[in-house]
């Protein structure tokens, strides 16, 4: 029997390795439900050990009953005939296993039917599905909008459609794009009318993902005569005879997961949390979920990739020898392992931001006396979350594309045929650095954090509570870290927006590998095998870093100030 979780050293060294205590302690509310619920942990120790439980389960079933069967789902992929959808038959069968093993509620609260477990635990699900069935993620990690009706809703709306989520009897989907609003949601222009108290949704919604799922969450414009995103707010919508499904996409990859184009005409719904607070607050809380949820699908996609291509470097006899005894060959799948680990520990750190901004916020609702004593927390774990979000979606779906690549390189010809997997996970990993938000769109989304001196905060923070100091590394990283701060210092003093937007793409790629850096030689310190994954990413850190700053420093935007185009 085959298992993800348990065949993976990286994760299972991340999972002993990694501190969670404080995560754990804010998810668990200090234990308070151990005598509730007979699957409450009563300890740190025992909620590590709930982990291991819950990750081995997913990992036997990704291994044994839904992996075997991708090839399957991709062949045959989702249908759409007379106005319904259906999922392929393997797609179907694996939905109704993971409701079995009561697996979608991963973070949900133990009182509506979930397992109360943290983002970061959830990112390493996701990160085991995607690895099986990159399509069935998009499915499984949906789980953002019961989480998103949990956090807004009222009690009411928490009782009606969470634990419905939780038994698998419904499956949700985010509708906010449009065809004349992509990436820019401000633009949305979906009806929601008022009358007699009741909220109605009028318009078209085009590449929602799981279009055809029972529950959605609908971006649609309640104030008629506002534009921009101060006029949009948030639908629950149920899904009845008043939505009308177009059409599917025929799509390059991710064969298994429908995208709808839908029709919505007087379909009856419900406002969720405030009016007007749409777009600036809850699209956003459930946007940054879902672009950790395709970090974290890049790196399921590369595993899957990387492994298949060392399996096959290891077997391939050319010259009287295994290719992988070709220097060219063995640096690629070095440098592919790497990637790998480093994007996988930005997940790690940017889930656990998220879980400690979360956990605090959740304290703060149950016991606001203690606000003085964590408003400051909360107000650097939710600039950094807001700063690794955006970091990790780049960083891991651009090197997943890269690592995706190099797979079919590895195996040559084959590569390019339906024979191997490979060229499914390259087709499957293209929509990665686009959905939930582009990389350029990211960008912008992470340039602020760099420029108002979060980055470098958070770069003092680790030095001031780790040993790096002591470390071999460390004056490679105060080099990096320096060049970093005067690039900032650089841009900021032009006092240029034209100079700033033209540098963003690049003091953000600077700050990721700085960060990653960082990050690598913490864990380097633990661990012998983490010190060679350190020596190679400095040196992939190095160029990239040496590149990107002496751009910066040239001040040549004849890129975009040219008569090429």
């Amino acid at each position: 029997m085959g298992n993800f979780f348990k065949d993976n050293d990286d994760l299972l060294w991340l999972l002993k390795n990694i501190d969670l205590s404080e995560v754990i302690l804010l998810k668990e509310d200090d234990f308070k439900e151990k005598d509730e619920f007979d699957y409450a942990p009563s300890s740190v120790e025992e909620a590590y050990e709930n982990f291991d439980v819950v990750l081995t389960i997913l990992g036997e079933i990704c291994a044994d009953r839904i992996a075997p069967f991708s090839k399957e789902v991709d062949e045959k992929g989702a249908s759409f005939c007379d106005g319904k959808v259906e999922y392929a038959e393997p797609t179907k069968k694996a939905l109704k296993l993971l409701s079995q093993a009561q697996l979608m509620g991963f973070t949900l609260p133990r009182r509506y039917g979930g397992l109360n477990l943290p983002k970061t635990i959830y990112s390493i699900a996701i990160e085991m599905v995607s690895r099986a069935d990159a399509s069935l993620m998009n499915l499984f990690g949906l789980q953002d909008i019961a989480d998103t009706i949990y956090k807004f809703g009222n009690e009411e709306q928490r009782e009606k459609y969470i634990p419905r989520f939780c038994s698998g009897e419904v499956t949700g989907a985010m509708a906010l794009t449009e065809p004349d609003a992509g990436s820019d949601l401000q633009s949305v222009s979906l009806r929601a009318e008022e009358r007699d108290g009741k909220w109605y949704l009028n318009g078209v919604k085009r590449f929602i993902t799981n279009g055809c799922g029972d529950v959605l969450l609908v971006l649609a414009r309640s104030e008629p005569d506002t534009s921009g995103g101060r006029g949009l707010s948030l639908f629950i919508y149920e899904k009845d005879e008043h939505l009308k499904i177009r059409r599917i996409e025929e799509k390059l990859g991710l064969h298994g997961s429908p995208t709808c184009e839908l029709q919505f005409d007087n379909a009856p719904c419900e406002l969720l949390g405030e009016r007007r607070m749409g777009l600036v607050k809850y699209t956003m809380s459930l946007m940054n979920g879902a672009r950790l949820a395709v970090a974290s699908q890049a790196i399921g996609i590369s595993e899957a990739a990387f492994r298949d291509a060392l399996d096959y470097a290891q077997r391939r006899i050319q010259f009287n020898q295994p290719i992988i005894e070709f220097p060219q060959i063995r640096e690629m799948l070095s440098v592919m392992k790497t990637l790998i680990e480093a994007g996988r520990r930005l997940v790690i750190e940017t889930s656990i931001m998220v879980d400690l901004k979360e956990g605090i916020e959740e304290i703060l609702k149950k016991y606001p006396q203690r606000s003085k004593e964590l408003k400051s927390k909360l107000r650097s774990y939710t600039k950094w979350s807001s700063l690794l979000t955006p970091f990790a979606k780049i960083f891991c779906c651009e090197a997943a594309n890269k690592i995706c690549y190099d797979a079919i390189q590895t195996l040559g010809g084959v590569g390019y045929t339906k024979d191997f997997d490979v060229e499914r996970y390259y087709r499957d990993v293209r929509v990665t650095t686009i959905y939930e938000g582009t990389t350029q769109l990211q960008v912008i989304g992470a340039v602020g954090g760099i420029l108002s001196g979060a980055l470098i905060g958070l770069l003092d923070k680790y030095e001031e509570e780790t040993s790096l100091r002591d470390s071999e590394h460390f004056s490679t990283l105060s080099s990096y870290k320096e060049k970093l701060q005067n690039m900032i210092s650089l841009i900021k003093g032009k006092k240029d927006p034209g100079f700033q937007q033209f540098c963003a793409p690049h003091i953000v790629n600077m700050g990721i590998y700085v960060l990653v850096s960082y990050l690598l030689c913490i864990d380097a310190l633990k661990s012998s095998k983490k010190e060679e994954v350190a020596k190679i990413f400095l040196r992939l850190a190095e160029k990239e870093i040496l590149a990107e700053s002496n751009l910066i420093e040239s001040e040549d935007m004849s890129f975009v100030q040219n008569n090429l185009i």
